[in-house]
């Protein structure tokens, strides 16, 4: 059992950066994989970033090289490093952690708008 709570999103000019937080709560420990996912209007869900218990990272190509992906395993938190925002980034962002052996868990969103 996980919940996870986002903050950090908000409205930003095109070029700004956000930082979205997310923490986690329960069995943190048991966490494999924590993820950000984002779903605009209109559209389906899409995989934004993931990292592993190892560290190691995946980018979804239309984000590779603007945002970092990152964790504190042991606090059972991660963050999404936003950089050189665009208009089509907007979109609600949302956690997810895959449990080891387990099943996943969602947070419930935050909001980023990207507008000039």
């Amino acid at each position: 059992q996980v919940q996870l709570v986002e903050s950090g999103g908000g409205s930003v000019q095109p070029g700004g950066s956000l930082r979205l937080s997310c923490a986690a709560s329960g069995s943190v420990r048991s966490i494999n994989v924590m993820d950000w996912y984002r779903q605009a209007p209109g559209k389906e869900r899409e995989l934004v970033a993931a990292i592993n218990s190892g560290g190691s990272r995946n980018y979804a190509d239309s984000v590779k090289g603007r945002f970092t992906i990152s964790r504190d395993s042991a606090k059972g938190t991660a963050y999404l490093q936003m950089n050189s925002l665009k208009p089509e980034d907007t979109a609600v962002y949302y956690c997810h952690a895959l449990m080891m052996y387990g099943p996943g868990y969602w947070g419930q969103g935050t909001q980023v708008t990207v507008s000039s």
